[in-house]
């Protein structure tokens, strides 16, 4: 509990004493992990991890936090990520009872196809965010869709995916039990919408319930599993070989692998520019802290430092947390920066946060984990982000949406061009009041807010890979 509220310290103090309690208890040191990832520390959490996995090789929770944890981790190699990968798509259909035939599929052009979407996320999370309008907009005389939901919370997105698929409420189900209904519903698509995050339910796919089983939205690397028919990307999440980084095939969808639909309570009006009242340029950042390592700190100190009178408001859960925010201030300040220009926000409501956008000029976006949600809000509010787009998919993410937006001249090629990028929005007034008061109609004419035109483009895709199987 108090690891979500973001009071790592206090959460820290706890699960130590609980170690002291029961020193022969590993579980205790998987909330350390998280609590060290948290706070970007991600050696430590990986040295944890590594234990945990020595000590429990046959928790999933724990294999799959590795794998995940791996993505924000920036001294990890390619290499590694794809062999952990390897592995646990080995300990997956092991698990299952060994690899197993592809279920018979039997297409027929005058019947939908049954597409079944698996998450834990089918809640206001950025999954169900993105998940929502695609499913109320499939084609009933082109896709039946199921939506098998593994998570506990239920809200108002929530509502909306049951109003308009068929919804199995499956959190309670063994991967056996899973698979099972599964393959009563007769389900031709079966697509994971999680990959390694928390709740996961990736596990049932070895068990192969379905024909054909795709990766798609909420993940951003290989599952590992070779089972999994291919993985939704594009080509600006892909670059060419990126197919080398991956277990799967990769489909490349021709408009994107996201659709953003803003939420219903974003407010109307985008605010006037920051700098108009206040004099000066406000950077910002509203990502998870896991995402703030050292490099992306340095960076960002070098952006600060030669703009005059600058300030960078950061905002997540774990700001509540008064030694990560002591440890954000020495960090900059070990580059210069003084800590009264790094404002630090913890948590709110999801209004409140959009709210919070008016007082910020550019966004700044971490890396190698990028935003994903983040940065379509943030364009939104109309504020611009930039980016420094690398090799991982993960990192690629803002970049895919500046580039639907006709706006790839705000990704970097180099650390020195992100400064470069940045430095130069920040002392150009009337760059940034176009693109701020521009912003929202640029984003309603891309492919990156055409919802219908999207799903038609994925109910082709199902059917193209759909196809190539049954032959």
């Amino acid at each position: 509990m108090l690891s979500s509220a973001g009071l790592l310290s206090s959460a820290r103090r706890c699960i130590s004493h609980v170690c002291t309690l029961t020193p022969n208890d590993v579980r205790p040191l998987l909330e350390l992990a998280t609590i060290a990832s948290a706070e970007g520390n991600h050696a430590e959490s990986y040295r944890l991890y590594s234990v945990l996995l020595a000590r429990l090789p046959d928790n999933p929770v724990v294999r799959r936090n590795l794998l995940t944890s791996l993505e924000y981790h920036p001294a990890v190699s390619e290499a590694e990520r794809l062999q952990q990968a390897r592995v646990w798509g080995e300990w997956a259909i092991l698990r299952a009872g060994g690899m197993r035939p592809r279920p018979v599929l039997k297409l027929d052009v005058s019947r939908p196809l049954r597409v079944g979407y698996l998450s834990a996320d089918f809640c206001q999370h950025t999954v169900g965010l993105f998940v929502k309008d695609v499913i109320a907009r499939h084609h009933a005389d082109r896709v039946i869709t199921y939506a098998y939901s593994a998570g506990r919370v239920n809200d108002w997105v929530t509502a909306a995916i049951r109003n308009s698929s068929q919804f199995r409420d499956v959190a309670a189900m063994d991967d056996a039990v899973l698979a099972a209904q599964i393959r009563q519903d007769g389900i031709d698509v079966l697509v994971d919408l999680s990959g390694h995050t928390g709740g996961s339910r990736l596990t049932v796919f070895a068990h192969r319930p379905a024909p054909v089983q795709l990766s798609w939205l909420g993940y951003f690397a290989t599952t590992g599993l070779p089972v999994i028919d291919a993985v939704l990307l594009d080509d600006w999440h892909a670059l060419a070989g990126t197919e080398a980084q991956f277990v799967e095939p990769i489909v490349r969808l021709p408009q994107g692998r996201f659709c953003y639909v803003p939420v219903p309570f974003a407010p109307d009006e985008v605010a006037p520019p920051a700098f108009e009242k206040n004099g000066f340029i406000t950077f910002g950042c509203f990502n998870n802290t896991a995402k703030l390592n050292e490099n992306v700190i340095a960076l960002w100190a070098r952006i600060l430092t030669p703009v005059p009178s600058s300030r960078l408001i950061l905002k997540w859960r774990t700001f509540q947390d008064e030694a990560l925010r002591a440890s954000i201030h020495q960090a900059f300040a070990s580059h210069g920066v003084e800590p009264e220009r790094i404002e630090l926000r913890g948590a709110s409501f999801h209004a409140d946060l959009l709210k919070e956008y008016a007082d910020i000029d550019i966004a700044l976006d971490p890396f190698p984990f990028t935003g994903g949600l983040t940065s379509c809000e943030a364009l939104w509010m109309g504020v611009p982000v930039v980016t420094w787009p690398q090799a991982q998919v993960v990192s690629r993410q803002t970049y895919a949406f500046l580039s639907a937006l006709g706006l790839a001249e705000l990704a970097a090629s180099s650390a020195d061009e992100y400064v470069t990028i940045a430095c130069g929005l920040a002392g150009d007034a009337a760059r940034l009041k176009d693109l701020r008061s521009g912003m929202r109609d640029r984003m309603r004419a891309s492919p990156l807010c055409d919802v219908d035109g999207f799903t038609a483009i994925l109910e082709n895709t199902y059917r193209a890979i759909a196809t190539q199987i049954a032959d």
